[in-house]
């Protein structure tokens, strides 16, 4: 059975009898993949903490007929305790992983995998905001997945902007001749901020009030949960 070596995230592990897990990782290499961990669950397990979620990990690996087997594991970013410590994060985390794991099915994704990497580290320094760097996350997610929101001119026209009515359906902003009923009207500061998360602007994002990251928050879930065509059971949907 052939051996191989990658970089992987945790994204969630499952028990598996009385000292084994099955852990999913979204891999820089491969893409998603579940591999059995053996006693990783007993505490004389040597590399069973570089196997909790949030982590990320250099794994080597053998081929299985159904399931492949991790045979070692090196930490390469600790940033599960820190991640798990903290009650905001945690939540966060967990809405990004469950995201990462939506969009790692199919071809392995390099950009993807960066961009997962880079949105846990931020999360466990603590410096911004966890939400923020959730948000954030899921905007370039769905950028890098095809899915770049319009933020300026009208996506459904071409009406140069800024326009505030947001319509997740079409993708984006519209003007008021376009706006369907019952779309949401953005605060501009809201609309301001949703480019700046896109962007990767923490500078700007940092200056919004709370009432426009609660809008921003707001249209990003309903953004990320309408293109990946199924609900986040790990995303309490904020009002707007």
């Amino acid at each position: 059975m052939p051996l191989y070596r990658d970089q992987g995230v945790v994204l969630r592990t499952h028990k598996l009898g009385e000292a084994d897990r099955i852990v999913t990782f979204f891999t820089r290499g491969r893409g998603l993949l579940r591999a059995v961990a053996k006693g990783v669950r007993r505490t004389s397990s040597k590399f069973g903490a570089r196997l909790e979620p949030f982590m990320v990990a250099d794994i080597q690996c053998f081929e299985g007929r159904t399931l492949d087997t991790v045979t070692q594991a090196e930490t390469l970013g600790a940033y599960g305790p820190a991640i798990s410590a903290d009650y905001e994060r945690y939540r966060s985390g967990s809405v990004i992983v469950e995201t990462a794991e939506r969009l790692a099915e199919g071809d392995p994704s390099p950009a993807q995998y960066s961009l997962l990497v880079g949105a846990l580290r931020t999360l466990a320094a603590a410096k911004i905001p966890a939400e923020l760097v959730r948000d954030g996350y899921l905007l370039r997610a769905m950028s890098v997945a095809g899915w770049t929101p319009g933020l300026v001119d009208c996506v459904r026209c071409g009406a140069p902007g800024p326009h505030t009515a947001v319509n997740v359906q079409l993708g984006g902003v519209t003007c008021e001749a376009c706006r369907a009923p019952g779309s949401p009207r953005l605060d501009p500061g809201s609309v301001l901020l949703l480019r700046a998360l896109l962007a990767g602007d923490w500078d700007d994002a940092l200056a919004a009030s709370e009432r426009e990251r609660g809008q921003a928050a707001g249209i990003t879930a309903a953004y990320t949960q309408w293109h990946l065509e199924r609900g986040l059971r790990s995303f309490s949907t904020p009002r707007l």
